[in-house]
């Protein structure tokens, strides 16, 4: 399929371009003026809670948790969308975890992952430091719909999780937004992040973790989960746990099930394997709970998509996490009248990763997910959402 993070420049974009570069070289000594200079509040407090533009976690005081918004970029009004941070101090040196979630504005249970950890935790008895930032495409949250709502020539509805490390400067609102929090917050204060999902509306996954495990600190960190799937995959250019990577942060994706929903059951697991996190690197104390081992999780490296060729109504023959096999009947698909107008077979040998929650669908849209392994071939590439 086409990879739509290729670079292309439609008209809009060829003539925005040039004015683009002006404007990088006219602010790029500001935009190194203000990440350098240690932590900058803006002087404004919202809901009791001050507001930071930069952010330098040794700045704040060792042994306390601090509530904080950070300025992002600014909406068409003219006011900044604020984006929620909580930082955990410890009161002794040492790792700085951060966790991020709302990349996607639909994707609940992924934030309320971050808030029990949050909860949890007791700075005055802990090393290091816990970054919580919960609401990054602020847009997207308030109308709970996965793309930024963006205004360009009319709505363009733009997936963030598709532009980091973003562009203070850039051609769109989400660009400049992700430059902003990468830049001045997320970068400059992580060791290790762990940037938290769920699987879109329309198509839901069950405990799953995206990881590079060629990276060895990648590989620890996915085996601390108990989940049942890891997908063994560096992903690809413009999501936020590959823009980490990328700036030598060691990052993984975990994916917490349905969109729209909290789900007790598959929080769980998450905030267990967070934790874990925490004990392995010494932030907090205490022994490592259940981990992949004991939950039995199956490692794939590939993930292929079974696509609809018709419209219609889809019944499920197989559930997430059911084993299939190459050729095997997964769904079925008819028409308003009941007949039989597809069937749709897996790929390949595996497990299934991800479903389609929706009843009906269109030509085009993903059906399921297979998670399988195989030995990469020149020119293969997995399909990539």
């Amino acid at each position: 399929m086409p990879n739509e993070n290729l670079p292309f420049l439609d008209r809009r974009s060829f003539m925005a371009a040039p004015l683009a570069a002006v404007a990088v070289m006219a602010d790029a000594g500001q935009a190194v003026a203000a990440t350098a200079g240690g932590t900058v509040f803006t002087g404004d407090v919202v809901n009791g809670k001050k507001v930071v533009s930069t952010l330098d976690i040794g700045d704040l005081a060792r042994g306390q948790k601090h509530l904080l918004y950070f300025q992002g970029v600014e909406s068409a009004t003219g006011q900044p969308w604020l984006v929620s941070v909580i930082v955990a101090k410890g009161s002794k040196p040492g790792k700085r975890i951060t966790l991020t979630s709302g990349v996607h504005g639909d994707e609940m249970s992924s934030i309320r992952v971050v808030q029990m950890v949050m909860d949890a935790l007791d700075p005055s008895s802990m090393a290091g430091s816990v970054m919580a930032v919960l609401d990054i495409s602020r847009p997207a949250l308030e109308t709970m719909q996965r793309r930024w709502p963006n205004q360009g020539r009319g709505i363009d509805l733009i997936d963030m999780n598709r532009e980091w490390p973003g562009n203070e400067n850039g051609l769109s609102a989400p660009s400049r937004h992700a430059g902003l929090l990468f830049n001045r917050l997320l970068k400059p204060n992580s060791d290790i992040a762990l940037d938290f999902h769920t699987g879109t509306t329309g198509l839901e996954c069950a405990d799953f973790i995206i990881g590079d495990r060629s990276i060895p600190e990648v590989s620890t960190l996915t085996g601390l989960f108990p989940v049942r799937q890891v997908w063994d995959s560096p992903a690809y250019a413009g999501v936020l746990h590959e823009a980490f990577t990328a700036a030598g942060i060691p990052s993984i994706c975990p994916e917490v099930g349905a969109a729209r929903i909290l789900d007790p059951q598959l929080i769980a697991p998450f905030v267990e394997g967070t934790m874990n996190v925490l004990k392995h690197y010494g932030v907090i104390g205490g022994a490592v709970g259940r981990t992949g081992v004991d939950a039995g999780t199956f490692i794939g490296n590939s993930a292929l998509p079974v696509i609809a060729t018709t419209g219609g109504f889809i019944e499920h023959l197989v559930k997430l996490n059911d084993k299939v096999q190459a050729g095997q009947t997964v769904i079925v698909q008819r028409n308003s009248f009941g007949e039989t107008v597809a069937e749709y077979r897996s790929p390949a040998d595996g497990e299934v990763g991800a479903i389609r929650s929706d009843a009906s669908s269109e030509p085009g849209n993903v059906l399921m997910f297979i998670l399988f392994n195989r030995a990469p071939a020149a020119g293969d590439q997995d399909y990539p959402e």
